[in-house]
């Protein structure tokens, strides 16, 4: 990684303002799962140790421009002063005179939060004179905030103009983990990618059969490419706009594009509907539609993941959420679990998968990013990594 980091600077009686992605979900005024906040913790405890002063900013949800209470990261702050065993005040505002005294009484190994960035509408349109009072508040900037380094907003790309900025330990790994994969992937390398569209990744589909040696296609986007091959696919979720990307994505894979040979069907969209597993080139019938790969699928999987040296899994094989049509994306996980390659999971709900698989522990590294992950594996530079200083 060409990029500094936090180990290339000296935090010492320096106030860093430190972003990070605390954009997580909330339940009855409670954090309901704090798997973000712990990411971001080894870039604060160091810079802690080092005897920086942290002033943490982040996002939470989508306010409508103004401040909401429902949107406050007054439990953010709670939880994560209970993971570092010392206060973490919450200011009021994230710019202003609030703030600026909040960051200006701070002593070395003292930190604060500042209230969500997306209480200003600015923050979004990475207004210039925004981004200058965010920097006001600190000496250097740090970015550790994968999940949102996609977007070109005030603190997280409009700040790295006006001060020194490096990254955190998250960035670093996710940088090195993906950007590894986009620059210089080790061989035989697998893509896994699931998901409802096409559309949302064509991008990343048409880079990676550029890059990879196979690239495993299943969820409903399989759908499409199915259609498009003359098959009937009967009620299932279908994008017909993108028959024609999927064609032309078909006729320029050659033999790296594999598609399911057999699918679990339902009757309807549901979690308690009836199931049937059929051959795909048999057609599925009218009035069932596809919600999982199916076992020889998973076997045709498996044996492409024989030898893998490099695997990245984008997006389940089916609707995971109904326990029913699970079979698939749980088999995908244990597959790439087990396949001895180094195993990179693309955010989103292929993290959900991985998690409710239990199997989360055996990756050897997991994208808290799933945008940011999927432009990066596209081959996009992310605003928020380019406007960090290079080594």
């Amino acid at each position: 990684m060409n990029k500094k980091t936090i180990r290339d600077i000296d935090p010492r009686h320096r106030r860093l303002l430190v972003r990070v992605d605390f954009n997580v979900p909330l339940k009855d005024g409670h954090v309901a799962d704090d798997t973000r906040i712990r990411a971001a913790l080894p870039t604060i405890q160091y810079l802690l140790e080092k005897g920086g002063e942290v002033v943490l900013c982040s996002h939470l949800g989508r306010p409508k421009g103004g401040p909401d209470p429902k949107y406050s990261l007054k439990p953010v702050a709670e939880r994560l002063s209970q993971l570092l065993g010392k206060p973490v005040p919450l200011t009021e505002d994230c710019v202003g005179p609030a703030a600026e005294h909040a960051a200006a009484a701070m002593l070395p190994g003292q930190v604060i939060l500042l209230e969500n960035v997306r209480f200003h509408p600015e923050e979004e349109k990475n207004d210039p004179a925004f981004a200058q009072r965010l920097s006001v508040l600190a000496d250097l900037y740090v970015n550790d905030a994968f999940g949102s380094a996609h977007r070109a907003h005030a603190s997280t790309e409009g700040v790295a103009h006006l001060l020194p900025g490096v990254a955190g330990f998250l960035m670093e790994k996710e940088i090195e983990y993906l950007g590894g994969a986009v620059d210089h992937p080790k061989h035989p390398y697998l893509a896994i990618l699931g998901g409802a569209k096409i559309s949302d990744k064509i991008g990343v589909i048409e880079n990676l059969l550029g890059k990879a040696d196979r690239v495993l296609i299943g969820g409903g986007m399989a759908n499409t490419f199915l259609k498009a091959q003359g098959l009937a696919v009967g009620d299932s979720l279908v994008e017909d706009g993108s028959l024609d990307t999927a064609r032309a994505l078909l006729a320029t894979a050659g033999g790296k594009l594999i598609l399911p040979v057999d699918a679990v069907l339902g009757d309807k969209f549901d979690a308690g509907a009836n199931r049937q597993t059929i051959a795909v080139a048999g057609g599925v019938p009218a009035g069932w539609r596809i919600l999982d790969i199916g076992p020889e699928t998973v076997k045709a999987f498996g044996a492409a993941l024989q030898g893998a040296a490099l695997v990245v899994w984008n997006g389940p094989m089916g609707v995971f959420e109904f326990p029913a049509f699970a079979a698939g994306t749980n088999a995908v996980a244990q597959l790439v679990a087990e396949s001895g390659a180094t195993t990179i999971i693309g955010g989103g709900e292929s993290v959900a998968a991985v998690e409710q698989a239990g199997l989360a522990d055996r990756m050897s590294h997991i994208s808290t990013g799933g945008g940011a992950s999927l432009e990066m594996l596209e081959g996009r530079t992310l605003p928020g990594v380019a406007a960090l200083q290079d080594k």
